[in-house]
């Protein structure tokens, strides 16, 4: 009976370690069935504070695109029009994010205010076609920032 409980015993131990074996997901791979990533230039932007809307057009005068890999983001944002000064109207900022269903939440880690470092903001995202449409709310109490803001992009190719 002895020499049949070593190969049982070792095809047991081979069956579980098989089984407990999974491979981890990439961290630069999207989620399985994600649209989010790639890169996004912003077209319009809507800001909605104590009732006062604002529209702003992001084909004129300004630039921005967002880029998504499977966990992170960055947005960088310029004026088109070349100063005549060496100054240069550029924002940018970044992190992680998550995206549960149409619940995207960004964690933003690095931004030009500090403010708004380690914060973190919740979206209700959208995609027809090639259209991103990001909705929710900003509130960053140091910088005095409290409002609705509806962002729509434009995948670029």
């Amino acid at each position: 009976m002895k020499p049949t409980i070593l190969p049982v015993t070792l095809v047991l131990g081979l069956l579980f370690s098989c089984a407990a074996a999974t491979e981890e997901p990439k961290e630069d791979q999207p989620p399985a069935g994600v649209p989010l990533t790639g890169t996004w230039r912003l077209i319009s932007g809507t800001t909605i504070t104590k009732g006062d809307t604002t529209v702003t057009d992001y084909t004129q005068g300004m630039s921005m695109i967002k880029i998504i890999n499977g966990s992170h983001f960055a947005f960088l944002k310029h004026s088109q029009d070349a100063p005549k000064d060496s100054s240069n109207q550029f924002d940018g900022g970044g992190g992680s994010y998550t995206l549960e269903g149409n619940t995207y939440t960004e964690h933003l880690d690095y931004y030009g205010d500090r403010n708004w470092e380690g914060k973190t903001f919740t979206f209700t995202v959208n995609i027809s076609n090639d259209t991103l449409t990001q909705k929710g709310i900003e509130k960053v109490e140091g910088a005095g920032i409290d409002h609705e803001i509806i962002e729509r992009y434009v995948r670029l190719k």
